[in-house]
């Protein structure tokens, strides 16, 4: 469509679908197709605008086309598109959740993977900044920050004013971004025991219900193994709590979420052909798969098989891949969950992250934990504006705690006892973005203190 308005109302009734990208394909990085294509989606986007409140791409877009002298996409510069792409943080909000022109609708509308197809255009044609590469190398800076003195020296530079101040002019990352503190002690080694390569012949036993399979291989994360091992040890103490024994993978790589977000899909296959091989010989053997993370979650369930169809590994992580919340709760519905808790947990203002939202499993958390006797769950469904790492760069960093103001206003007003999120980067995002008021607890960590183990 080019030129035209989308008629008031007018929609898909039907169930989106979802279309595999093309991105091995060259046509997928010809510049006037990318650019043909950008102006016909922007164009719809501008005569519907359901999506102003979402994130920063939309309005930067709508308010350029306003300020334009002929007030249509067609009268843009080059540098608004760059800029509407750079504000896009792939959170899938605007598919999910609010554009009416989704497939099967004929106009067949997916702005993110959109947004997508121009990074990757651009990191194929420009490459990336030192800083983006070094953000997005979760493996290679979490190795280097697993030496003890290096943590301690990282830890206590990012707490340093001056040392801030020169990462900000040097890299671009903000000065008063919170950046996660490194741990010095990994979640392979304290769960050690529980750590195999290979899934064991004499697998334990565990009970199957609600369509699991009653045992659990733990994908750690990156933010698990490097910044809060903790998430890894409260899932582990839970679920075997729940009689579902667990098993870590050695040599977990990254899930590609990072690089996914920059555009580089070689490097997301590269991480790819390392995990979903030993990932899908677990599930193979009957084991099921669960993440404390919602994005890594997210890449397997959804990211993955969209970049790589037809690829029947991919497919079978896919199908035994779970959210930790999700799990627990099929498991509930089946009469298989230990419902005897020790403590209650009161009022928790409880946000819910987008990379979880989109997954289309319900509010399983919030579900979960309203459970415990005394206890009452506020859910906030509301972007916190951290989006991976666009909230710690220089240029992105006031825009995004603009975007969680209304979230953080909430957490805060609430008088909740406990605040908790599924993805412990927004907690820290809120916990930043109210000044220290409000103190973050990991949902599995409230979920292990009201169990008493």
């Amino acid at each position: 469509m080019t030129g035209g308005r989308p008629p008031h109302g007018e929609g898909s009734l039907q169930a989106p679908t979802r279309h595999a990208l093309d991105w091995r394909n060259e046509q997928f990085y010809d510049d006037a197709r990318l650019q043909s294509e950008l102006e016909r989606v922007f164009d719809v986007c501008h005569g519907c605008r359901r999506c102003f409140s979402l994130c920063n791409a939309f309005p930067t877009l709508f308010d350029a086309i306003d300020a334009s002298d002929e007030g249509e996409v067609q009268g843009l510069e080059p540098q608004t598109f760059r800029e509407v792409v750079d504000h896009c943080y792939l959170c899938d909000m605007c598919y999910m959740s609010k554009c009416p022109y989704v497939p099967p609708h004929p106009w067949n509308i997916d702005f993110p993977k959109l947004m997508l197809r121009a990074k990757a255009k651009r990191f194929r044609d420009e490459g990336a900044s030192f800083r983006d590469r070094t953000l997005s190398a979760t493996d290679r800076v979490g190795s280097l920050a697993g030496i003890p003195v290096v943590v301690q020296a990282i830890n206590a530079a990012n707490r340093n004013g001056a040392c801030r101040a020169l990462l900000e002019k040097v890299a671009g990352v903000h000065r008063a971004a919170r950046l996660p503190s490194f741990s010095d002690r990994r979640l392979d080694r304290s769960l050690r025991d529980r750590v195999l390569e290979m899934p064991p012949e004499d697998t334990p036993e565990g009970r199957a219900a609600g369509g699991t399979c009653g045992r659990v291989l733990l994908f750690g994360t990156c933010y698990g193994r490097h910044h809060e091992p903790a998430l890894g040890e409260d899932l582990v103490a839970v679920f075997e709590h729940n009689g579902v024994p667990v098993r870590l993978m050695s040599d977990e790589r990254c899930c590609g979420m990072p690089k996914l977000e920059l555009g580089d899909l070689s490097s997301v296959e590269r991480l790819g052909q390392s995990n979903i091989p030993r990932l899908a010989q677990w599930a193979e053997a009957g084991w099921d798969i669960v993440a404390p993370v919602p994005s890594c979650v997210l890449m397997f369930k959804q990211e993955l098989p969209l970049l790589f169809p037809g690829d029947e590994a991919v497919a079978r992580v896919r199908d035994a891949f779970y959210d930790p919340f999700e799990y627990l709760m099929l498991r509930h519905k089946a009469g298989a969950l230990q419902t005897e808790f020790s403590e209650s947990l009161g009022r928790i203002a409880y946000h819910v992250p987008c990379h979880q939202r989109v997954q289309n499993i319900g509010l399983k958390t919030r579900e979960l934990l309203a459970l415990v006797p005394d206890t009452t769950i506020e859910p906030i469904e509301r972007c916190s504006g951290h989006d991976g790492t666009y909230a710690v760069k220089r240029e992105f960093h006031d825009t995004a705690m603009k975007i969680g103001r209304p979230v953080f206003r909430r957490a805060q007003d609430a008088g909740a006892r406990h605040f908790t999120s599924d993805c412990p980067m927004a907690a820290y995002q809120i916990e930043e973005g109210t000044g220290g008021a409000v103190g973050a607890t990991h949902p599995l960590g409230l979920l292990r203190r009201a169990y008493g183990i």
